[in-house]
């Protein structure tokens, strides 16, 4: 008996002692753990699957014009009430605290009239732009991949990301334009165009004699074709506003810088509606000054065929402008973006 007593006071000395000693340690560690937490300040190159995410976004856009059909010969120009609607699908990935970058594809038209645009009490430009009578219209499908740059950085997570924030973007972008105009019933020499009232596509008729066997000395001696895809440069503002913990709205406001002057097929100087032979439509659709103005200026053209035009208008002379070809066209695109976050679930519980 006295045995079984002596053995169970050993057990529970060694275990006192070996728990005891265990205990010491973990409070050790514990304390380490704590000082190397409190020194922690996190790596921003580690950002983690929770910050890292992607953004389905689906948008609503209007879209103005500035070119050579605007109001005024300012650069930035536009008829707001020739605002037209666009719409837009969006993908963006999130990859740093305040870096995203997005692929998006926008669909839209512009427009320009220099009857419904111009100033007819300005006899400086207004007079010029409304007895010109060139008007567009343009549908333009655009690729875009743009960089964001949030001016408040977030280093949480999706859930705990920033309220709002203000944003700049910029990128490159490819689109595609084909510029149209109704046509009128006859041309300036009074010949049938087969199509009156009908939108007809502006490029392959070559307006500005880019399909016409122009001669040296001509004001548009030389030209070109224009393409119909074309590069642009897109740069903004934004803000965008968190919704819930999977939804994000973004408000931008942006430009798209073009390189070609023909969004509105306009760019260059008349040329002798000669020129244009058995192609009515073409020559109706270069000069259209008679429809609004009463023509006095009469030349004998290299078809042979005699033209009555409004003086400065519809005939080769390098004073006889179009449009200002030293100027390319812009657009301006206005946004409202809804965006959800792919592959996270919403939980009401924690929303915040």
């Amino acid at each position: 008996m006295k045995k079984a007593v002596y053995y169970l006071l050993a057990t529970l000395f060694i275990s006192g002692f070996t728990w005891d000693a265990a205990a010491q340690m973990n409070r050790k560690n514990i304390k380490k753990n704590n000082k190397r937490i409190a020194s922690y300040r996190g790596r921003k190159s580690n950002f983690g699957k929770d910050k890292v995410y992607n953004m389905l976004g689906v948008s609503l856009n209007s879209l103005n014009y500035f070119g050579d059909l605007s109001p005024t010969p300012k650069r930035i120009s536009t008829d707001l009430s020739l605002t037209r609607p666009a719409i837009g699908l969006s993908f963006t990935h999130r990859f740093g605290p305040r870096y995203q970058l997005q692929a998006a594809f926008t669909y839209g038209g512009i427009r320009g009239s220099d009857t419904e645009s111009a100033d007819q009490s300005d006899t400086q430009n207004g007079i010029f732009r409304y007895n010109r009578n060139l008007s567009f219209r343009n549908r333009i499908k655009e690729l875009s991949v743009v960089a964001q740059i949030d001016l408040w950085e977030n280093m949480s997570t999706y859930i705990s990301r920033v309220q709002w924030t203000p944003y700049l973007y910029a990128g490159i972008s490819v689109f595609h334009h084909n510029p149209q105009a109704k046509a009128p019933d006859t041309d300036a020499a009074g010949n049938p165009t087969g199509k009156g009232g009908q939108w007809v596509d502006l490029q392959p008729l070559g307006t500005e004699g880019q399909f016409a066997s122009l001669q040296p000395g001509d004001a548009n001696y030389g030209i070109k074709p224009y393409k119909r895809i074309q590069p642009a440069i897109p740069i903004g503002i934004g803000a965008r506003f968190r919704i819930n913990e999977v939804m994000d709205i973004a408000a931008e406001f942006g430009f798209r810088y073009t390189f070609t002057d023909y969004l509105d097929d306009v760019s260059r100087n008349y040329v002798d509606l000669g020129v244009f032979g058995n192609n009515h439509l073409a020559r109706a659709m270069s000069y259209r000054s008679n429809e609004v103005a009463t023509p006095t200026y009469t030349y004998t053209g290299r078809d042979g065929v005699t033209y009555t035009v409004l003086p400065g208008y519809g005939a080769e002379n390098i004073e006889n402008v179009r449009g200002n070809k030293s100027n390319r066209d812009i657009f301006m695109v206005t946004t409202v973006r809804l965006t959800y976050i792919l592959g996270k679930t919403f939980h009401r519980a924690k929303f915040r």
